[in-house]
């Protein structure tokens, strides 16, 4: 299987990562599918997926000309830009604070791979990427993953995230989880 990994460059293939991440939501996978598959909790509009992108752009892989996984950049400009994430980025500054931890980071907006090319490597490929893409203008790259989502917790674990702490938004209990860069 022959995975290009590149930045986000064009309108077209941030349309595509829309698409990737409108049949992968939450709301729209069935329980079963939720827990063996995983899934994103966010839906991004056109207009926020590009201005993150003209910030720092998003690292994506194609399969062809298609985009079957994404991983996107959310500068920390951008934490009271989306109403729902402002709790994480609210928890991230303050363990950070409290560990005297990494200020110098990026945030994992949300990743995703299409179904078709899960457990072929992707996930880690978009992370290997992204790392080698950023390392020298960033410390770490934190995110957070919805505890239910067992498969996006063991994934990010297994390329190496470590879970900084634990806090309840929105009635979801999250862990926010960061990579030393």
């Amino acid at each position: 299987m022959n995975i290009i990994y590149s930045r986000a460059a064009t309108d077209e293939e941030l349309h595509q990562i829309l698409n990737l991440q409108e049949r992968n939501l939450r709301m729209v996978l069935s329980t079963q599918e939720r827990q063996e598959e995983g899934f994103v909790t966010l839906n991004h509009s056109f207009e926020m997926l590009k201005k993150m992108n003209d910030a720092c752009a998003h690292c994506i892989a194609k399969h062809e000309s298609e985009v079957v996984g994404y991983a996107l950049s959310m500068l920390q400009d951008f934490k009271n830009d989306i109403p729902l994430l402002a709790p994480m980025f609210h928890e991230i500054d303050e363990v950070l604070e409290e560990k005297d931890l990494y200020k110098n980071y990026i945030a994992m907006g949300q990743i995703c791979v299409d179904k078709n090319f899960r457990g072929h490597g992707v996930f880690r490929g978009l992370y290997y990427y992204m790392a080698n893409q950023l390392k020298d203008d960033f410390d770490a790259i934190i995110t957070e993953v919805d505890t239910k989502n067992t498969r996006s917790s063991n994934a990010h674990k297994a390329v190496g995230f470590e879970v900084l702490k634990n806090y309840t938004s929105n009635n979801q209990l999250w862990e926010v989880i960061l990579l030393k860069l």
